[in-house]
């Protein structure tokens, strides 16, 4: 059984209404308890030997969505914080082979967090070929870099952001961007 983390850590983030985290943390309590109850279905669906039906084939395609849901909530609260951080230089001369600065990284990552649409944008590290992408993710199980480690975490579904900022997603791009905790992000990398 997974069980819910608690972010409460993050209450009072400059940028972000208790109101707005509050709801967001009991959208993320439902992934897991949503995953967790699929789980227990498909665990007895296999014990009574009930593979290839059509029950069995859609509970096991929404599986992906509920844990995607609850891990990337967990990576995305994970490396927000109260207390601004600044990437560090070593971090910094990571982003500069792809992109040439921090700064056309970050260019780059609001501009993908801003694209119409819902979902994700996730910075991810390649350790195959030591490479860094900024990609974006339309659905929780959908358009992940396989093999990948998601580095920097942006929740772009409405929910992450209407409530204080209505429909200008960009003020909470840069709302969340003063909230990263490169710290976390960094210790990603390793």
């Amino acid at each position: 059984m997974y069980q819910a983390k608690n972010f409460d850590r993050l209450l009072g983030t400059p940028g972000f209404s208790d109101q707005l985290l509050k709801n967001h943390f009991i959208l993320y309590q439902g992934y897991v308890t949503n995953f967790n109850k699929l789980n227990d279905i498909l665990v007895a669906r296999e014990k009574e030997g009930k593979y290839g039906t059509p029950e069995y084939s859609e509970l096991n395609r929404r599986l992906g969505w509920e844990f995607n849901g609850m891990r990337l909530h967990e990576l995305y609260f994970g490396n927000m914080t109260r207390a601004a951080t600044a990437p560090g230089e070593a971090f910094k001369n990571r982003l500069a082979p792809e992109w040439g600065s921090y700064e056309l990284f970050a260019k780059d990552f609001k501009a993908m967090g801003a694209m119409r649409g819902i979902g994700w944008v996730i910075l991810y590290h390649d350790r195959e070929a030591d490479r860094l992408f900024n990609v974006w993710i339309n659905e929780h199980d959908v358009g992940h870099f396989a093999g990948c480690t998601p580095l920097l975490v942006l929740d772009v579904f409405e929910h992450a952001f209407m409530l204080d900022y209505g429909t200008k997603r960009a003020d909470y791009i840069e709302a969340f961007m003063q909230a990263v905790d490169w710290q976390v992000v960094t210790s990603r990398l390793s």
